[in-house]
């Protein structure tokens, strides 16, 4: 009996929960934004984006975010050379993000982890040119979040934490950090 009792009550809450909710449950949000990174004479880039996700409760949204950025991670130049350093660091991350109100204008904040593959090139345009490649390869990254949706439209600025890489024969260390400003809007997710 006691049972039944507990079963009953769990599924009263569940209905009660999902009868509260005032947003559609799923919602993929596109866009497109600027990543400056973080390395001496870093520079900005493109990066572009998409957010397939889950809305557990109108405050709690849990999601998956592929990313694709090409960043300059460093730029020198004097009287007799050039020197420059870019990257393209596709992402690969779940994350969560909390809603402080259900109105139009919702602000949140987040947090997401993943893996990060990063493919580089550095090269130095001296009096006798030579080039430098930097490691290839997957990292492992976190990266905490805050924004605002005002309807379908979103905008949030992140900063992607990712392990430093070596040029190949480990001469220097190269910064993968990148703040990303980002702007798109959501397909789905609205109101009900």
């Amino acid at each position: 009996m006691k049972k039944l009792s507990l079963l009953s009550l769990l599924v009263l809450c569940a209905g009660l929960v999902a009868s509260a909710q005032e947003y559609k449950p799923f919602k993929v949000g596109v866009g497109l934004g600027y990543a400056i990174t973080t390395g001496e004479g870093a520079q900005g880039g493109v990066l572009l984006y998409l957010e397939p996700a889950y809305r557990v409760s109108d405050p709690l949204l849990v999601g998956i975010r592929l990313e694709s950025a090409i960043v300059t991670r460093g730029f020198s130049e004097d009287v007799s050379s050039v020197s420059i350093d870019v990257a393209g660091i596709g992402s690969y991350t779940v994350f969560g993000q909390y809603y402080f109100s259900n109105n139009t204008f919702r602000p949140f904040v987040g947090a997401g982890l993943g893996l990060y593959s990063l493919a580089a090139v550095s090269v130095d345009a001296g009096a006798f040119g030579s080039g430098t490649a930097v490691e290839a390869g997957t990292k492992f990254g976190f990266y905490p979040r805050v924004g605002f949706d005002l309807g379908h439209f979103n905008l949030a600025v992140d900063f992607n934490l990712i392990p430093a890489s070596e040029t190949i024969g480990g001469l220097a260390e190269v910064k993968n950090s990148y703040l990303g400003f980002r702007a798109g809007f959501s397909i789905g997710g609205g109101k009900k």
